[in-house]
């Protein structure tokens, strides 16, 4: 079986064949040590997963392949009910998710990644204006449309409630952040996890981690890190996951929750998720009217 960092050097050499990859290019770009990364290499070689030519290519083989699909992305889940009240005017009458930013829906910006990365299993869990997502079908004519007519009398733990038996090997989205960078978006997964940029400080949602793994969420926080409604879930986790949300949407308050808070608040002690870092200027959230305006002039009118 793969470890974690056996696997990353691995994606990453099967997303850069047909060109020359140093391991000290992989290193930096990993962030991990010239040794894991030689250690690594000198694994896959043994395993034959992978072969290098006199080049320094590398080039996945068969049986590599099929140690990927262990941990192939089945599908993309998008929470897409709510309607964007701090957006308003320009949400009175457009969901949040295809408001344009430059041209594009925002929620095109993942839609792109997701195609990119392979992902043929598209959901969408819309509710507010939710016939106007229909004009995604025309580019994405795979979506599945799923209803959530409680989006306006729940939070969005009422939209990942009915999807809650298909989150496992899934990628699961809010859909209303930009995203510059797609290539964070990967057709294999390793473990669950939650995206997250490090920073010294922040007033928003913030992922503490301990030994590794996320150890708390907090409203606000010090050297943690700023969390982005991207996460992945491994078919152990979603199968706890799928109890989990029952048990919290059923309980007092729990309608009111972010769906996010069943495996990272109430039920924390039963999962292990990683933080996948990402770097600045890789998402961008827009929570409001103005914040809008000051990405996309065209809205100051």
């Amino acid at each position: 079986m793969l470890t974690k960092n056996q696997f990353e050097v691995f994606v990453d050499i099967e997303a850069s064949q047909g060109s020359k990859l140093t391991q000290r290019e992989q290193a930096k770009r990993l962030n991990l040590s010239l040794g894991v990364i030689n250690q690594a290499i000198n694994f896959l070689l043994d395993q034959k997963y992978i072969e290098v030519d006199v080049n320094r290519q590398y080039k996945v083989l068969e049986k590599g392949y099929e140690e990927l699909e262990k941990h192939r992305v089945k599908r993309a889940i998008f929470i897409a009910a709510g309607f964007g009240s701090r957006m308003v005017p320009i949400t009175l009458n457009t969901p949040k998710p295809l408001v344009l930013v430059h041209g594009k829906k925002i929620i095109e910006t993942l839609l792109d990644a997701v195609v990119a990365a392979e992902i043929e299993e598209i959901i969408i869990v819309r509710g507010y204006l939710g016939e106007q997502f229909d004009c995604l079908l025309k580019k994405y004519p795979n979506i599945k449309f799923v209803e959530n007519p409680r989006y306006n009398l729940e939070n969005n733990i009422s939209s990942a409630y009915l999807v809650k038996d298909q989150l496992a090997q899934a990628y699961v989205f809010e859909s209303d952040l930009l995203l510059y960078d797609p290539s964070i978006i990967r057709k294999y997964e390793y473990s669950s996890n939650y995206l997250g940029m490090k920073v010294k400080r922040s007033d928003d949602w913030c992922l503490h981690t301990k030994s590794g793994f996320i150890s708390a969420i907090s409203l606000g926080g010090e050297n943690c890190y700023h969390m982005y409604g991207i996460s992945y879930w491994n078919c152990e986790d979603a199968k706890k996951m799928e109890s989990d949300i029952e048990l919290v949407y059923q309980m007092p308050g729990g309608k009111e929750k972010y769906w996010d808070e069943v495996a990272l608040k109430e039920c924390i002690d039963r999962y292990q998720i990683y933080v996948k870092e990402v770097q600045p200027n890789t998402i961008v959230e827009i929570d409001t009217f103005e914040e809008l305006k000051q990405i996309d002039p065209i809205y100051n009118v």
